[in-house]
């Protein structure tokens, strides 16, 4: 496999700056910048346990967890007695509505997500939950309640039965992490996984307005990969997000993860390697490398594989506790961005615990393309004091912004060329007492320049906590 590694500059030592601290002013281009503007409780007895690490309310790759449209802002968690809700406001109130939609979380895994998407070619919100590796729930709601929200009462006869099938099209007794992603001519489209970690494919459906289409399959699962410690034969992409730019391209970053632990030098590690990025021009029916040649088909024969050459564009082994999942963004000009995170060569070429490592030298690094088309990598200067993910978003001067776990957001300006990373807010020293990860209004930042962000307190076993929702104004 060909690969090619980024050329980036690491900037060393944690720089830390008072909570709610701008970047530095520029009269034609501000810099980063976040006003804390209120906090509303969205549930005081929300469910907590903690699996994988982590929490079924504000796992971060949990897409659409929490999104905006036509100036109202919607939620989905679980409550503490198992209910799936979904809850909106009017932005600017601290008041949330809330429905039950029907279901109750069968069990204690915190991969059993709920994510939302908007069909806007018929108004239909709609849901899908509790789906880790053994199928799914759907449930989707009236046409128009998302056109006309303070004009239809919010109430559980908006939303149909919950089903496990999309409208009668049953798409694979393995499934696991839904994504929603709106296209540009306003269909609905379904990125999920097929099969179990380390041996799995990456699929999409998509929704018309009436009809739910599977269109397949788009990577592979085969093919053999060879670290310098041994091989493994099957694994599976772990995407970092996938997303439309404004011109209508789909982005997706990604990273590997091999079923052969002989492929790592320590079994305490984690086997992901090396960060990858395809993107796709008809709507996720052909995939692209970075070069622009053609790597897969969705639903053919020829699928992306670990074999295809050029896209690889951060070459990283097995032995350094690579994170999946963690985030990407597009930019003002359509260009992609992604928040990667390892324990980089300075702390050893050999993780032994990667929940230990992370946490102890664990570093998030920005990667993104520029305008001339190269790559480039930039060490955030924070580190992560956790196993778990980085969020990432940029604001309408393509300032960038990192929202860390136990809510910590540093900033970088445009002008810099994103290299100036700062802390701008540390949620542990404003006293949130949030958990760890966080999940984000990706959808809210266009419409009204706003950083919105979902989190829940931290409690211990399984008694319920508080969840709630930090609001900042980006920079006008």
């Amino acid at each position: 496999m060909k690969r090619r590694t980024l050329l980036g500059a690491a900037l060393a030592g944690a720089v830390v700056t008072p909570a709610l601290a701008s970047g530095t002013a520029r009269a034609a281009d501000p810099g980063p910048s976040l006003t804390l503007t209120g906090t509303t409780t969205l549930d005081t007895q929300a469910i907590f346990f903690v699996s994988y690490d982590g929490l079924v309310n504000n796992n971060s790759f949990q897409k659409n967890g929490l999104l905006t449209y036509k100036g109202y802002q919607y939620a989905v968690w679980y409550t503490a007695d198992r209910n799936a809700v979904v809850g909106r406001r009017v932005l600017g109130s601290s008041t949330w509505s809330t429905v039950k939609v029907g279901h109750t979380l069968r069990y204690n895994d915190s991969h059993n997500v709920i994510s939302m998407g908007i069909s806007k070619v018929d108004g239909r919100l709609h849901l899908n939950m509790d789906s880790h590796s053994d199928g799914f729930t759907y449930v989707k709601s009236v046409a128009g309640l998302m056109d006309n929200p303070s004009g239809l009462s919010w109430t559980a006869s908006r939303f149909g039965a919950p089903q496990s099938t999309l409208d009668g099209l049953a798409l694979t007794s393995q499934f696991t992490y839904p994504q929603f992603v709106s296209t540009p001519e306003g269909k609905l489209q379904l990125s999920y996984r097929v099969a179990i970690s380390g041996n799995g494919r990456n699929a999409l459906a998509e929704y018309d307005g009436s009809t739910w289409t599977n269109l397949g399959e788009w990577t592979s699962s085969t093919g053999t990969y060879t670290s310098e410690h041994g091989s493994s034969t099957a694994r599976n992409m772990y995407l970092h997000g996938i997303d439309y730019d404004k011109n209508g391209r789909l982005h997706s970053f990604f990273t590997w993860r091999e079923q052969n632990g002989a492929v790592m030098c320590n079994g305490g590690g984690i086997t992901n390697h090396d960060t990858g990025y395809v993107y796709s021009d008809d709507r996720g029916r052909t995939w692209r490398n970075n070069a622009g040649t053609v790597v897969g088909t969705t639903g053919g024969s020829d699928k992306v594989a670990v074999t295809d050459s050029g896209l690889v564009i951060d070459a990283l082994n097995p032995d350094h506790s690579l994170m999946n999942q963690e985030s990407q963004f597009t930019d003002s000009a359509g260009l992609p961005h992604a928040i990667i995170s390892y324990v980089p060569g300075r702390f050893g070429q050999c993780t032994t615990n990667y929940v230990a490592d992370r946490t102890a030298n664990g570093r998030a690094f920005h990667v993104r393309k520029n305008s001339s088309g190269t790559w480039q990598k930039t060490e955030l200067p924070v580190p992560l004091n956790s196993s778990q993910r980085t969020k990432l978003i940029l604001d309408k001067y393509d300032n960038a912004y990192a929202i860390f776990p136990f809510c910590r957001i540093a900033g970088a300006s445009k002008a810099s060329g994103h290299t100036d990373w700062s802390v701008l807010y540390d949620g542990v020293t404003a006293g949130l007492n949030a958990f760890g990860e966080v999940v984000i209004d990706e959808t809210r930042i266009a419409q009204d320049n706003f950083l919105s962000i979902m989190y829940q307190e931290k409690s211990s076993g399984t008694t319920p906590s508080a969840l709630r929702n930090l609001n900042f104004r980006l920079p006008a």
